[in-house]
């Protein structure tokens, strides 16, 4: 096979297995609607008892009874002004309609596994390569099994991205907080917190995906197979980043409208529910992961970006050790983004996301490069001025 159709190939059976296997586990688990109930004009009274109420808006005595947290079937005559203006009962029967869409549109047991394999999953990764390096068939391979777990046995929820974005949009359309939702995130955060966006790195299923695919179009550490490689500038995809969060809760917050619903890129895992927009979206983002890493978590994802302030007081992250460092800069130009050259020369004030996937440690000649505890300090003044001088000597 030409060598320049080889990642093009193995790209597209890539997706052909992804969408395919997310199908067939799709109708194994059994679908349920995650659409939040429509915002409504209900119809309020001053005179309405909460049985008038009810029937005035086809509310099931049971609905009412949860809504207004009911103790008796007596309480069905109480005077629906004693719950607030209309515009609080209005507001109050939307939130809890919505919290209850969204408990019942969530398989819990799956849900459950999904978080217990997360969690030996990372935990498997981050011990296996505390000492050894990774090396290019083991990241592939280690990526493609995340994917099948977390992506295709799994599907597309949760994941770290619909915590901050669900979480956003439930606000801003009800005004409610999902406590499950809370925790989720919690969860994930601590583990940025613990292990340098390692949940980014090594779980999230759209994330391993863009980047097996990222990896499919790679000659050794660097090279690309197919066109050429794009590390776009941080101030950029940062920009961009923050731009599409501000969008995405204005939109939330003025029109309750979730903008990336229609675009979701993690419905990949979840092919059923994927309209035009998606697909041109969707594919667009894995073509894009060809050339560029990971162009959705630098550019759109708004757990990318909660996840990268966090990162910024990881316990465990990418340190340089300039005893030992020659200054041969071989782990920034293996590094598929601008990270790690941030990293090792400390000259700019803000250091990009670091996706932990241990490609400068794996071929850096001196053994300079630590994922550990280990506090990053500043190259010694001149460091790389000398060997510079040495190489040109």
């Amino acid at each position: 096979m030409n060598a320049s159709i080889k990642p093009l190939a193995l790209f597209i059976l890539l997706i052909c297995f992804v969408v395919a296997g997310s199908m067939i586990s799709g109708r194994i688990w059994g679908g349920k609607s995650e659409t939040l109930p429509e915002a409504r004009e209900w119809v309020i009274r001053e005179d309405m008892t909460l049985a008038d109420f009810g029937q005035a808006n086809a509310l099931p005595n049971p609905v009412l009874k949860s809504i207004f947290e009911l103790q008796t079937r007596a309480d069905l005559q109480k005077r629906l002004s004693e719950f607030g203006t209309p515009g609080q009962i209005s507001a109050l029967v939307q939130k809890k309609l919505a919290l209850a869409a969204e408990h019942a549109s969530k398989n819990w047991i799956k849900i459950l596994v999904k978080f217990i394999l997360w969690f030996a999953f990372l935990v498997s990764v981050f011990v296996f390569f505390k000492t050894k390096n990774v090396g290019t068939a083991r990241r592939k391979w280690l990526f493609f099994v995340s994917l099948l777990i977390f992506g295709v046995a799994m599907g597309s929820d949760p994941s770290p991205m619909g915590t901050v974005k669900d979480a956003i949009h439930l606000y801003g359309a009800s005004g409610a907080v999902f406590p499950p939702r809370m925790i989720a995130l919690t969860v994930f955060l601590l583990i940025v917190f613990a292990v340098n966006k390692y949940i980014c790195a090594w779980g999230c299923q759209l994330g391993v995906l863009q980047d097996l695919i990222f990896r499919l179009n790679q000659h050794g550490t660097k090279k690309a197979i197919l066109g050429n490689r794009y590390k776009p500038p941080f101030v950029i995809a940062n920009s961009v980043r923050l731009i599409f969060l501000f969008l995405l809760t204005l939109a939330a917050f003025a029109w309750g409208i979730d903008i990336v619903e229609p675009i979701d890129p993690f419905k990949i895992y979840n092919p059923t529910a994927i309209g035009l927009a998606g697909i041109v979206f969707i594919g667009l983002i894995l073509i894009a992961s060809l050339f560029v890493y990971r162009p959705w978590c630098h550019f759109f994802c708004p757990f990318g970006l909660v996840g990268w302030v966090v990162e910024k007081i990881s316990r465990v992250k990418i340190s340089v050790d300039y005893e030992t460092c020659i200054a041969c800069q071989k782990c920034a130009d293996a590094c598929p983004s601008t990270v790690m050259a941030a990293i090792l020369k400390q000259d700019k004030k803000t250091i990009p996301d670091c996706f932990a996937c241990y490609a400068c440690r794996d071929v850096c000649p001196t053994q300079s490069i630590h994922f550990s505890t280990r506090k990053r300090t500043l190259p010694p003044p001149g460091h790389f001025d000398r060997a510079q001088k040495t190489k040109g000597s």
